[in-house]
């Protein structure tokens, strides 16, 4: 007898699962990403098919796809106390010499683990499901982002094992590798944003956004280091580790039990130069009180526990020359200083340049020709200079000043109110911002041309590209004319432009280049303005009504649409058989003209569509969402918890409210 659908989906949820633990956690895969990804796809059609069967805590959920509102605060069960700092040795051996005091012994074990420079993180599991995570926040009070921390692999929805208490609360650290790091700060910089400082404020700023979905691209990855079940003995900081790894989660790596002063150093040591071949960053050493009957009697502080103490590693620095300081231009116009200095071994790497980042910073650093500098790495990963020593620079050496005229096409350079960049603002005639733009629009997350920069850079200074819609009007002969380029490689790249016209709305749209529109912002502006007249028409009310849309997002896009030039380059895309509109095969046709004309707001919750479907069903009988609410809008679907200042508006202005049954009847599609 074969197994019923609800049997069908709870195997697939545990084997999913399985796989989630063999991967995030013990590091070996048992199945390809693809065969990942059907069981997925899978579990998700099981789902869709039979919703009584559907569960917050499904592998299928770890993903959200609506946006969340804030976040709301609730106390720690029991208060989260930080660690005091210590960064010499003497302080180490006075909390070695106190804990022996109050232990009245001559050796007592304690436990050294790497301190993850991370977001400390908070998780309450109830019957063994994920209930709520809260980050320190004061150490009283935290914020919940349970919805974020969901979309975390390495974090279960649903501890493993058995006797599992019904309430269980691990502590530990929600890290960002160093790989996707680098990752995203290229993607910042490729999109005019400034690059996260370290990988501890990338983490952060991840964990603390509003869109859960975005956060799940991020990549996170969290350990846990602290553990209280009131059901088990964990009468020691090994065992509790050992029980944190039982359930399922990443427990604190390479920790060991010391039983003097000499291991307690000889681990600092050797993790003092190891640390920089780890994945993820640390920044010292933790060492705490072993048989945890120690605790009450060594007490805390106000703020720390006096059974343990964190031991920072300091900065790793060396001194070097100054050779030049050379300033490059962004994409966006943005002109970076950049410290050329002599090469120096930092943190397990070559270093020989560091960012400057900007003007001020420079003035600050009070750079001169030639001066003796000293560099660290900040973060573990980017080097940048901190100091300058004045008692060896020469005396006649002139001081470097901030370039006042664009070091590639000689304009003159602004800066905006409020800013401590400063721009070319020659972005048409400016050859490395053109050059850049032509490579991000040709990038694979955007039209996806199979093009180098180097032969951007030829057709360039040839005069046949200098517009990104100029890709398509390139032809053989013009193509012959770069170096080395024969008739198969013209060939190969013609075939690539024409394939690149399949590209969804959202690629094209990233690809254009509006300043402050990246990859993520693309889709949602895409959701909600399916075609690009609707997005070039919006006001900034209608932007800035947009969840992550803000005033300044909002402004540049405004300003770039203003620009005859732009819309010119939107016309010939679209000439050359470009759709810069939503895919009709990812909506729903137009089946009715029921809804024509009227501009729908759409707020809460619902029952039977999600939002994006409710958008689609709009549009496919003639309508049109808009984002916020005016004297223009038609009506409210509203679901369940409206917005109430959308609701208080919508009084105001007398805008009709309808439910989500009522909307179905509307456009005859009744839920039976």
């Amino acid at each position: 007898m074969s197994d019923s659908p609800k049997q069908q989906i709870e195997k697939l949820r545990e084997e999913i699962e399985q796989h989630n633990y063999n991967y995030y956690v013990a590091a070996q895969p048992l199945i390809s990403d693809i065969d990942f990804d059907k069981l997925m796809k899978r579990l998700e059609a099981l789902e869709n098919e039979f919703p009584e069967f559907k569960d917050p805590h499904s592998p299928t959920q770890r993903v959200g796809s609506d946006l969340t509102g804030g976040f709301k605060s609730y106390p720690h069960r029991v208060p989260m106390l930080s660690l005091a700092n210590t960064y010499n040795f003497e302080e180490v051996t006075g909390f070695w010499q106190r804990v022996l005091e109050v232990a009245g012994k001559e050796e007592v074990a304690i436990s050294a683990e790497l301190k993850f420079d991370g977001l400390s993180i908070a998780l309450h599991y109830h019957n063994g499901y994920l209930e709520q995570a809260l980050t320190r926040g004061d150490g009283l009070v935290g914020d919940d982002v349970t919805a974020n921390v969901r979309t975390i692999r390495s974090i279960p929805l649903k501890l493993r094992g058995t006797h599992i208490a019904e309430d269980i609360e691990v502590r530990g650290e929600v890290l960002m590798p160093f790989a996707e790091f680098e990752r995203i700060n290229r993607e910042r910089q490729d999109e005019g944003e400034d690059p996260f400082a370290n990988p501890r404020n990338a983490a952060s700023g991840t964990l603390k956004m509003l869109n859960p979905e975005v956060v799940s691209h991020r990549h996170l990855d969290a350990v846990f280091y602290y553990l209280f079940e009131e059901e088990h003995n964990l009468s020691t900081q090994e065992l509790a580790l050992q029980r944190i790894a039982e359930l399922g989660l990443k427990s604190s790596p390479h920790a060991i039990c010391c039983h003097s002063l000499e291991e307690i150093l000889d681990f600092i040591n050797y993790w003092a130069d190891k640390r920089h071949s780890l994945p993820y960053p640390t920044d010292g050493v933790v060492l705490k009180v072993e048989d945890k009957s120690l605790y009450e009697a060594l007490g805390t502080t106000a703020k720390s526990p006096r059974w343990a103490i964190a031991y920072k590693f300091p900065a790793e620095q060396a001194k070097t020359k100054l050779e030049n300081v050379s300033f490059q231009v962004g994409r966006t116009g943005v002109i970076t200083p950049v410290a050329n200095f002599a090469a120096i071994p930092l943190s397990g790497t070559i270093v020989k340049r560091a960012t400057l980042h900007n003007a001020d910073f420079m003035a600050a650093l009070d750079l001169h020709e030639g001066d003796w500098i000293t560099v660290e790495k900040g973060g573990e990963i980017i080097p940048k200079v901190v100091s300058t020593d004045p008692t060896l620079r020469d005396p006649q050496a002139k001081r470097i000043a901030f370039v006042s005229l664009c070091p590639e096409c000689g304009t003159p350079l602004i800066q905006n109110e409020g800013e401590v960049a400063w721009y070319c603002p020659n972005k048409e005639g400016c050859a490395p911002q053109t050059k850049a733009l032509l490579e991000h629009f040709a990038g694979r997350k955007a039209a996806n041309i199979n093009i180098g920069s180097e032969t951007i850079s030829q057709l360039y200074d040839l005069g046949f590209l200098r517009r990104v819609d100029q890709f398509y009007t390139l032809t053989p002969q013009q193509l012959a004319e770069i170096t080395h380029f024969k008739d198969k490689a013209i060939n190969n790249l013609l075939r690539s432009i024409e394939a690149s016209k399949a590209r969804p709305y959202e690629s094209f749209l990233f690809g254009l280049g509006i300043p402050f529109v990246g990859e993520k912002v693309a889709q949602i502006l895409a959701k909600a303005f399916p075609d690009i007249e609707q997005l070039a028409q919006a006001s900034s009310e209608e932007l800035e009504a947009i969840n992550d849309i803000g005033n300044k997002i909002a402004g540049s896009i405004k300003e770039w649409f203003a620009i005859d030039r732009h819309r010119t380059i939107i016309h010939n895309l679209q000439q050359a058989g470009i759709s810069l509109s939503t895919n009709l095969s990812e909506k729903k046709e137009q089946v009715s003209t029921t809804l024509l004309n009227k501009s729908i707001v759409i707020s809460g919750t619902f029952e039977h569509h999600s939002r994006d479907e409710y958008e689609a069903l709009i549009v496919a009988h003639g309508g049109k969402r808009t984002g916020s609410i005016s004297g223009k809008t038609s009506f409210i679907l509203a679901g369940k918890d409206m917005g109430p200042t959308k609701l208080e508006k919508a009084h105001a202005l007398g805008i009709p409210i309808i439910g989500e049954e009522e909307f179905l009847s509307l456009i005859g599609e009744k839920e039976e």
